[in-house]
């Protein structure tokens, strides 16, 4: 079954679509469903082309002006370390999770204008350590950060692998022998 599409002229900007007053192709369910009833785009006659040229070329003027302040966050993030506290167990194991938006809010904290979309993660971060992160605007405006998530209170594990390496001289390794069995009684 082929798509039917249909032209619209847009009345404001789509984020992925196009500009306020650029005549697009989109599909009759997408036209009929989303950017008809709610005033997005409408049938294009070259009168109200033209009544929104003015309006394009000032979107076009704030499209630039956004892409010149993202490239400059993108020069900005190019070294940074996001260092979050969060509560996890003895293993490691966060109780919680990282998310975009937590990342997000600790650019925004740091500031950094960075959106949650902007934020690319492929799952949740759920362990203790560091995580590069790719912070991405657009194809060519992306960036990877480093965010260590570093625990709220002093872990068991890690006191003990302090002491453990304090008492072993430098150079030196200690090795380990497994713990005997008890012998089987008959």
């Amino acid at each position: 079954m082929a798509s039917r599409r249909i032209e619209l002229l847009l009345n404001r900007t789509v984020e992925h679509l196009g500009l306020v007053g650029d005549v697009v192709r989109v599909r009759a369910g997408y036209a009929r469903n989303y950017l008809l009833p709610m005033g997005l785009a409408e049938p294009p006659t070259p009168e109200k082309v033209e009544a929104l040229k003015e309006a394009r070329a000032a979107a076009q003027a704030e499209q630039a002006a956004m892409r010149a302040a993202r490239a400059e966050t993108i020069e900005k993030l190019a070294e940074i370390t996001v260092r979050l506290v969060r509560s996890c167990n003895d293993q490691g194991a966060l109780y919680g999770s990282v998310t975009q938006r937590d990342i997000s809010d600790a650019l925004v904290e740091l500031g950094y204008d960075v959106d949650m979309r902007a934020v690319r993660l492929s799952q949740p971060i759920r362990r203790l350590g560091e995580n590069l992160v790719l912070i991405q605007f657009e194809r060519d405006l992306k960036q990877e950060i480093t965010v260590r998530i570093v625990p709220d209170r002093e872990i068991e594990g890690e006191r003990e692998e302090e002491t453990e390496e304090a008492a072993t001289p430098e150079g030196e390794t200690e090795a380990v022998e497994p713990a005997a069995e008890p012998a089987a009684s008959e």
